[in-house]
């Protein structure tokens, strides 16, 4: 225990998940970046925020079915408690277990939906669906 309340342990944990899940789509487009030689750190920046109004245009859109939206629901629950598998205390581990947590829900809706419902949804640019796309290897 940390000697926070446990409101404070979900909110850090829930900030350290969301730096993890940057880190993992900005060295996504590094990737992606080496590769067709588009993207830039500015992509890299931009990546996260829209990864997150992804996963809430998902989970608001009705015409995903209820285990689709369920699934969204469930992960935004994972991020937020203050305990995870890896406890976030443990440098890089602590936090990769959040970032896997995300990129396996996100290939789950990615299957479940199709690319095109994530494709109509993505609010970014071509570099960063590029990058989401190798992360959920669709």
């Amino acid at each position: 225990m940390t000697g926070l309340p446990w409101w404070a342990d979900a909110i850090v944990g829930l900030v350290m998940a969301v730096l993890a899940l940057w880190a993992l789509l900005a060295v996504g487009l590094l990737v992606v970046r080496r590769r067709t030689g588009r993207g830039s750190l500015r992509g890299a920046v931009r990546l996260l925020p829209d990864v997150l109004r992804l996963v809430r245009r998902l989970a608001a859109d009705r015409a995903l079915s209820r285990r689709v939206r369920a699934l969204l629901v469930v992960l935004l629950g994972y991020l937020a408690m203050p305990f995870d598998v890896v406890p976030d205390v443990i440098p890089v581990l602590g936090w990769a277990d959040d970032v896997v947590v995300v990129v396996l829900v996100l290939r789950a809706v990615v299957r479940s939906a199709g690319p095109d419902v994530v494709r109509r949804h993505w609010p970014g640019t071509d570099d960063g669906l590029a990058v989401l796309r190798l992360l959920v290897r669709w």
